[in-house]
C-alpha cells in the first residue's frame, strides 16, 4: 500500500501550475490532517494483522452466531460473490488514490513536478519490490512477480494516478471508466485456446490463460495460492480504476466545498458504483479473483461508503478520540503489513499464553491473538509517539 503512513489533507482551492518552478501555497492549505483516512486505513489493516485471528479465537469459546457471521465475512468468497474481506484490497486501492493529490499538493511546496515524478517512480519501484520480498519469504525462494497480492498492483496504480494527477477530473474519470469498460469487453469478447469468450469459470477463463502464457506453468505451479484461481497479469489492469476513483475523491476533498457536500459526493459515488456493479452482475459475475468489472464497481462502492462513515464520524462530527487506536495502525500501515508478514509472533507469545488454556479451556487461541495484536500495536504506538513513519 503506497503512502500508507501519514497523509496530509486540506480544504484547498484550485491547483496552480507546477512547471517550471515550485508552487507557492499558503501554509494553511496543508495544516489540517484528514483523520478519517488514517483511521479507515487502520481499520482495514487491523483485520489483516490479527483481527481475523481474534474473531477465530472468540469463536473457539463456543457457538456465537454474531461471531460466526463476522468470521464468514473475514474470508474471501471462493469464486462468485462479495464479502467484507473481498473489499479490503479495493479499500487500499481507493485510499492510495485519495492520498495522491493530497501528497502532491504538500510536496509542491518544496519540489518541482519532475522531482515529484522521480519520487513517485522510486516509491512505486520500492512497493513493487516489497511485494516480491513478501512473496519470496512466503514461498522460500525468489519470486519476482506476484500481482495477485496488494503491494504490486498498488505500486502500478499509484504511479498511474500520479501521472494523471494534474489532468482534469473529466480526463481522470473518463480514463477510469474506459479502463474498466475495456477490460470488461476484453473478457466478454476475446476467446483463448480452448476457452470461449465470456468465460468466467474457475481456472478456465482468459485471465488464467494469460497468466500461464506470460508467466509460465512453472511459475504458476510454484505459487501456493494457484489452486484458488487468482488472476495475476490481466486482472491487475482494472485495479487502476479504483485508485483513479480515489484520486477524484481526494481532489474533491481539496476544494472549498463544505464537508457535508464532500460527504454527499463520496456517498453518491459509492451508491452509484454499487448499483451499476450489481446491475451488470447477471451478465458479468462478481468475481474478485478475476477483478471483473462488476466486482471492481461493487467493491469500490463499498469502499467509498466505508470511507464516508469514517469521514462523517471523524472529520464532520469531530469524534476523533475513539479512533486513536486505529490511527496508530493507519499511520504506519506499510510497516506493520510487512512486519506481520515476515515476523511470526505466534510462537513467541504462545510461550506466555499457552498455560491459560489449561485453566480456561478453548481460550488459548484467543489469548494468543490478543497478545499478538497487543505487541503489534505497542510497537506502532512507540513509533507514533516518536513520529517514526515508515513510507515506501
Amino acid at each position: 500500500m503506497t503512502n500508507l503512513a501519514s497523509v496530509p489533507t486540506v480544504d484547498a482551492g484550485k491547483s496552480v501550475a507546477v512547471e517550471p518552478e515550485v508552487r507557492r501555497i499558503p501554509a494553511a492549505v496543508t495544516s489540517e490532517r484528514l483523520g478519517s483516512l488514517d483511521a479507515f486505513r487502520g481499520f482495514v489493516m487491523l483485520w489483516i494483522i490479527g483481527g481475523e485471528g481474534l474473531m477465530a479465537g472468540l469463536a473457539a469459546l463456543g457457538h456465537i452466531r454474531v461471531i460466526e457471521g463476522v468470521i464468514y465475512e473475514l474470508s474471501h468468497t471462493p469464486w462468485q460473490g462479495l464479502r467484507f474481506y473481498d473489499c479490503i484490497w479495493p479499500s487500499f486501492m481507493l485510499m492510495v488514490g485519495v492520498s495522491v493529490p493530497l501528497s502532491f499538493r504538500k510536496r509542491s511546496l518544496t519540489q518541482t513536478y519532475h522531482q515529484q515524478l522521480a519520487h513517485a517512480a522510486q516509491r512505486a519501484i520500492v512497493l513493487f519490490l516489497l511485494g516480491s520480498v513478501r512473496e519470496s519469504v512466503l514461498i522460500g525462494s525468489p519470486y519476482l512477480i506476484e500481482l495477485s497480492s496488494a503491494l504490486q498492483p498498488i505500486a502500478i496504480a499509484y504511479f498511474v494516478a500520479f501521472l494523471v494527477v494534474r489532468k482534469s477530473w473529466r480526463f481522470q474519470a473518463t480514463l477510469a471508466a474506459l479502463i474498466l469498460a475495456a477490460y470488461g469487453l476484453v473478457l466478454a469478447f476475446i476467446p483463448a485456446p480452448g476457452i470461449p469468450a465470456g468465460s468466467y469459470q474457475f481456472n478456465h477463463n482468459l485471465v488464467h490463460w494469460v497468466d500461464i502464457a506470460l508467466l509460465g506453468q512453472i511459475h504458476w505451479d510454484r505459487w501456493p495460492f494457484a489452486s484458488e484461481g487468482w488472476g495475476t497479469v490481466l486482472s491487475t489492469i482494472p485495479t487502476i480504476s479504483t485508485t483513479l476513483l480515489g484520486l477524484l475523491i481526494g481532489e474533491f476533498l481539496m476544494t472549498q466545498r463544505s464537508k457535508q457536500t464532500k460527504a454527499k459526493f463520496i456517498g453518491s459515488l459509492g451508491i452509484l458504483c454499487i448499483v451499476v456493479g450489481y446491475a451488470i452482475s447477471p451478465l458479468v459475475p462478481v468475481v474478485m479473483k478475476m477483478w471483473t468489472t462488476s466486482y471492481g464497481l461493487a467493491s469500490a462502492g463499498w469502499a467509498c461508503l466505508m470511507l464516508l462513515f469514517f469521514y462523517w464520524l471523524i472529520d464532520i462530527r469531530g469524534y476523533r478520540k475513539w479512533a486513536f487506536p486505529l490511527t496508530v495502525i493507519g499511520t504506519n500501515a506499510i510497516f506493520i503489513y510487512m512486519f506481520s508478514s515476515l515476523v511470526h509472533l505466534g510462537p513467541m507469545v504462545a510461550v506466555f499464553t499457552q498455560g491459560i488454556s489449561r485453566i480456561l479451556p478453548n481460550s488459548g487461541l484467543l489469548f494468543q491473538q490478543v497478545a499478538i495484536l497487543a505487541v503489534e500495536w505497542l510497537i506502532l504506538f512507540w513509533m507514533y509517539k516518536r513520529k517514526i513513519f515508515i513510507k515506501a
